[in-house]
């Protein structure tokens, strides 16, 4: 294949690997990005255009059909935002001298508000494991410390032993767009990973230093953990699946109920738009209420 053939085929895969390696993106995003733009080049070869001579108008067709079809707003949203940064990318290797999709929105969609578990829901969760049965504990160990520091499941997979300070109680992780932050880490998260620590060492093969691996000592995949984790809950009767990403939302929310820090949390979760941390505040309205009733003075019942 000539340069001049390669300059004509889309750069997706060095697009992809750019998100991988400058900013630390995800395997599951990145598969989302693939889909996405993959989808649109499809769309286009069936409208007779090339990806390199395309117009905004074509970009805001194709998502106007996309929303006639049933896409949720949400979705829509993300494919929009797969296709900017491919062509923003495109644009600054010189392929094309515009970016068609920007300035092109989405229809307007209602946030829907995240999961949680109560507490009493957690404390279930987080009773003592089985103490002979060293993947229980490993899986209660990943619990704890994903409820005490609010990781995303691809954080929690990617800790590795330099990573933690159990007697500091700090956790220094790797977020998205490669930022890093240091997390505390809770007294009985603590005590949780240091009794899987005991086991570890019988699994662990080579010389790979991830904190949490699988019966056979390598690395823990997100996919096993999130199996593991639908078995826990079915354990200790939780009446509904147990994603990772609730556990974060839990200890967000648990967390803002009790501090009011919206600043705080939105640093422990590693937000970059204090916007995306906002949708918290609007997870309890009768707790908000009563600090209202309490706090307001033209909000006061009288007492009959």
């Amino acid at each position: 294949m000539t340069m001049s053939d390669a300059a004509r085929l889309p750069p997706i895969r060095d697009f992809l690997d750019t998100l991988h390696h400058e900013k630390n993106y995800s395997r599951h995003t990145l598969s989302a990005y693939q889909r996405d733009i993959k989808r649109f080049l499809v769309y286009l070869q069936r409208q007779g255009e090339t990806w390199r001579s395309v117009k905004q108008q074509t970009v805001r067709d194709y998502a106007a059909r996309r929303f006639l079809a049933g896409i949720s707003g949400r979705s829509l949203q993300r494919e929009l935002s797969s296709l900017r940064g491919f062509y923003h990318y495109c644009r600054a290797q010189g392929f094309v001298v515009d970016n068609p999709a920007h300035g092109v929105r989405p229809p307007r969609y209602r946030k829907r508000l995240p999961k949680t578990l109560s507490v009493d829901q957690i404390s279930a969760l987080l009773q003592t494991a089985d103490q002979d049965d060293p993947l229980l504990l490993r899986d209660f160990a990943m619990i704890e410390l994903t409820y005490s520091s609010g990781l995303r499941l691809s954080e929690l997979v990617a800790v590795r032993l330099e990573d933690l300070d159990l007697h500091a109680g700090r956790l220094r992780v790797l977020g998205k767009g490669s930022k890093q932050r240091d997390l505390p880490v809770g007294r009985l998260a603590c005590m949780a990973v240091q009794r899987w620590l005991s086991h570890r060492k019988n699994l662990v093969k080579g010389q790979h230093s991830f904190l949490f691996v699988g019966r056979h000592g390598r690395a823990m995949s997100a996919r096993a953990v999130q199996l593991r984790w639908h078995g826990a809950a079915k354990r200790c009767g939780l009446d509904q699946n147990l994603h990772p990403h609730i556990l974060r939302h839990s200890f967000a929310t648990h967390l803002l109920e009790s501090s009011g820090d919206l600043r705080a949390v939105q640093e422990l979760l590693g937000h970059s738009d204090i916007s995306t941390t906002q949708i918290y505040t609007h997870l309890d309205f009768q707790h908000l209420a009563k600090v209202y009733d309490r706090a307001h003075p033209r909000a006061r019942r009288r007492s009959d």
